[in-house]
């Protein structure tokens, strides 16, 4: 089984059914209308976010973001994975009535008693959600530049990218990178193209989430590649999100051919039926990728890691190691 790293994966849309449902028991709540046969249903965006707001609200105190966090990574590492980044959300603590400070503390709580059963090395990327307004996402860069959490290492833009525009984020995004903080930001998924050359042009990340609709310009793409710029596919997703019809007509093969840094990841994974073994087994299965390919994906995403350089160089090392 390969080594594997992810960088992209939004923790709140990381809960597991059955673990949904416990803390629905918890809370008294009914999960039929969103949980059916221990999988979740929707049928379309709106109803997607349904859901994951339903899910979202059950994890209330400190105890159950740890739990999150903890059960996410434990079962990534049971898939292989040694390295985990996760989107955080201000404003689902603060919808919870916890402080960001509260949130991220059992957050990161969650992720070193992970580490401590299985060896996965997890950090978090705090996010600003677009259609919560330019306002809130200033906010979520201020809270990340202070915090001072040794497990928060960057700062990204997810939400609807219909909403705004990305010259609006310029001033948080330099917040956070003014604090040392890695960038990534949310592009060429649901819109196209042209989501991702403003995000090059206007906030300059390291890391593009999604980023695969660069594929309908070919000087996009160029530049992608030419930049260095890290795109964090998540070919699942794309596909029940109906982004593109089938794997055939994904365009991540074409990205790697020419030459962009690509990797692989399961976004909200219970939502689109998947996890990052899945990513993984759809890569090799639907784009012919062997082991040693394989194996480039999961090295191009530790490298783009926002980590120190110690684990990072312990973490490639573990690569190396299984390689041989």
């Amino acid at each position: 089984m390969p080594l594997k790293a992810e960088l992209h994966c939004h923790i709140e849309g990381a809960a597991a059914p059955e673990l949904v449902i416990r803390q629905a028991q918890k809370y008294g709540k009914d999960t039929s209308p969103y949980i059916q046969n221990g999988s979740f249903v929707w049928h379309d965006f709106t109803s997607f976010l349904a859901a994951y707001d339903f899910s979202a609200d059950l994890f209330r105190t400190e105890e159950d973001y740890a739990r999150l966090a903890d059960h996410y990574l434990t079962s990534l590492a049971r898939d292989g994975a040694i390295y985990s980044e996760v989107f955080t959300s201000p404003d689902h603590a603060t919808k919870a009535g916890l402080s960001p400070k509260a949130y991220t503390d059992a957050l990161g709580e969650g992720m070193l008693r992970a580490k401590a059963k299985t060896g996965i090395e997890g950090r978090m990327i705090v996010t600003g959600v677009r259609h919560a307004g330019v306002e809130s996402i200033e906010k979520a860069a201020r809270f990340a530049a202070r915090c001072g959490h040794p497990l928060v290492t960057g700062f990204g833009v997810a939400g609807d990218e219909r909403m705004g525009e990305m010259e609006d984020y310029v001033r948080a995004v330099e917040i956070a990178r003014e604090a040392g903080l890695g960038i990534t930001i949310h592009a060429g998924e649901l819109t196209g193209w042209e989501t991702v050359q403003a995000a090059l042009d206007h906030i300059r990340p390291s890391r593009i989430g999604h980023g695969v609709r660069a594929i309908e310009n070919s000087d996009l793409v160029r530049r992608i590649a030419d930049e260095g710029v890290v795109l964090e596919c998540c070919p699942g997703s794309n596909i029940a999100l109906k982004v593109f019809d089938s794997f055939a007509d994904h365009p991540f093969p074409a990205l790697r051919a020419a030459g962009c840094k690509v990797t692989l990841n399961s976004d909200d994974p219970p939502y689109f039926w998947t996890s990052l073994k899945r990513e993984y087994d759809i890569a090799a299965e639907h784009f012919s990728m062997n082991e040693k390919a394989l194996a480039t994906v999961t090295r191009t995403a530790i490298e783009a890691g926002f980590v120190d350089r110690k684990t990072k160089t312990a973490l490639l090392a573990r690569l190396n190691g299984a390689a041989r």
